[in-house]
């Protein structure tokens, strides 16, 4: 897929006030600081438009960008942000969970990673999650240019283990760098792949 063009819609903190659901929809999501804005720029091919910080819990409300004038790109907030009150961490996981559960249009879930780090019982419960609510995800691992082959093909295998102890299937993987580009031609590949299937069945 080539990007042509994208640029930010709007953001809204329900999901009935998020733009029409006339497009197919992909969620990005992660716990805070594992790369998503610097991952979704480098999707996009633009540095600024989705902005990042080294400050957690940077982004607070459900962002929608338009890509290509066919499909819309979701910057969720990120979870495990442990310097946010009890009461933001609550409002955060209902509007999130609310977008999950009721977006009509929303394709698939992008789950990010960090591949630096041993599997986290945070994204392990948010992967099942994503399963008990019947969602289609795949997961993302980030920052893979920070470490070398043998630690990311590690964290992989655990999760992989990890989840082959109740799952009968895997969900999808792709190893990505956003500073390095790596991953970028896979994911927008796969993007394209779900778009054709969304216009197929509309």
């Amino acid at each position: 897929m080539i990007i042509t063009e994208a640029e930010f819609l709007q953001s809204n903190t329900n999901y009935k006030k998020c733009p029409e659901a006339i497009l197919p929809e992909y969620a990005f999501i992660g716990r805070s600081n594992v790369g998503k804005s610097s991952l979704i720029n480098m999707l996009v091919s633009q540095k600024g438009l989705a902005l990042t910080s080294s400050r957690p819990g940077k982004t607070q409300l459900i962002n929608h960008f338009i890509v290509n004038k066919r499909w819309y790109l979701v910057d969720l907030p990120g979870f495990g942000y442990a310097k946010v009150s009890k009461i933001n961490r609550e409002k955060w996981a209902k509007m999130i969970y609310d977008y999950l559960e009721f977006r009509e249009n929303l394709m698939v879930v992008f789950l990010l990673i960090d591949s630096r780090i041993p599997p986290q019982q945070i994204d392990l419960d948010f992967i099942n999650k994503l399963a008990t609510m019947g969602l289609p995800f795949v997961i993302v691992f980030t920052k893979t240019d920070k470490v070398s082959n043998n630690i990311v093909n590690n964290t992989m295998f655990e999760y992989k283990k990890i989840l082959s102890e109740s799952w009968e299937s895997l969900p999808q993987m792709f190893i990505t760098s956003a500073e390095k580009k790596i991953g970028r031609e896979e994911i927008l590949d796969y993007i394209d792949s779900c778009n054709k299937l969304y216009n197929k069945n509309s």
